[in-house]
């Protein structure tokens, strides 16, 4: 397959890493203030060199072989930019990042409506429950770049990863974590956490707050505890559940959306029951040998599955199809 030239805005930062570790050159669109619709190169997370900024008013001037659109609102933005029309004009295709809101499991995806424009779900329970419509679909699970085992776990606490959780609050499962730290001292990373234990009303000794560290770091912190807590309500599968399986974190989970599929029963613990998920962080923080054996198995599977390179397979099938 012939190296592409690939237009795509930064919006998720994780999975934006993976997909530009691929072999193309990816340009991502910048505004003077770098706003939601120009971001540009990321700050906390290690992209390489074939990531280029362009600024938005100069996008006319490059040669652009497909666009990879992520919310809706892109459509129009790449016509004004390029002065072509995605899907018409352009090959393009949109990533489904999230889990249907509003009213599932009849909503509508918003390119349900054309059939010029593939729709790639990043899990299968996204293309199950998004109503699709005359879209072409095909799902292309998450791969990350491998951090490599890490995992210590010498602190006896729980680390969570969740960005905005008093915004999103039961959507990230954030008026769960009080009930949590009855099983053991927790360690939240992510944006937007510093106020956390005081909305909460939680000792600050039980729950240590990490502002938006890069991505190392968090990893590097983040495989020096015990177990990884992952108790999102409502998303299509976090990536950080992922990255927390690869540093060899044994893992409990609330068994929603995509995460019971991710999560083998050797693993971790996952189930919807509040109680079950104290009574297993209270388990692997109690037991380091459990929690290695684990985490290791939760290494093992991740690596199976969520690699980078199948990962960038999958995608270069997808660029190549739709650019044909």
């Amino acid at each position: 397959m012939r190296r592409l030239r690939i237009l795509l805005w930064h919006i998720h930062g994780s999975w934006t890493t993976a997909f530009v570790h691929g072999r193309h050159e990816y340009l991502v669109p910048v505004t003077p203030a770098r706003d939601a619709d120009g971001r540009g190169r990321a700050a906390t997370y290690s992209w390489p060199t074939s990531v280029r900024e362009v600024a938005c008013d100069r996008l006319r001037d490059e040669q652009v072989d497909v666009v990879v659109l992520q919310r809706p609102e892109e459509v129009d933005l790449a016509e004004r930019w390029l002065g072509r029309r995605p899907g018409r004009d352009l090959p393009a295709v949109y990533v489904e990042h999230n889990a249907p809101k509003g009213g599932v499991p009849d909503t509508v995806h918003p390119v349900a409506r054309r059939g010029d424009i593939p729709l790639v779900h990043v899990t299968n329970f996204n293309r199950l429950f998004w109503e699709n419509g005359r879209a072409p679909t095909v799902v292309v699970e998450h791969g990350v770049v491998d951090p490599g085992y890490r995992f210590t776990g010498e602190w006896p606490r729980a680390g969570v990863v969740v960005n905005e959780p008093l915004r999103r609050w039961r959507t990230t499962g954030t008026d769960l974590l009080p009930a949590l730290t009855r099983a053991a001292p927790l360690d939240v990373y992510g944006m937007r956490v510093t106020d956390l234990p005081r909305r909460l009303g939680v000792d600050p000794a039980l729950m240590w707050v990490h502002e938006d560290l890069p991505q190392a770091r968090m990893h590097a912190e983040l495989a020096r505890r015990r177990v990884y807590v992952h108790p999102i309500r409502w998303t299509s599968l976090g990536l950080s559940l992922i990255e927390a399986m690869h540093l060899g974190l044994p893992v409990v989970a609330l068994a929603t959306t995509e995460a019971v599929e991710a999560l083998p029963p050797e693993a971790g613990v996952a189930t919807t029951r509040v109680d079950r998920l104290v009574d297993a962080i209270k388990s692997f923080v109690s037991d380091p040998i459990w929690a290695r054996q684990a985490g290791k198995a939760a290494r093992a599977a991740a690596l199976e599955r969520y690699s980078l390179p199948r990962f960038q397979r999958d995608w270069d099938c997808v660029l190549q199809e739709v650019c044909r």
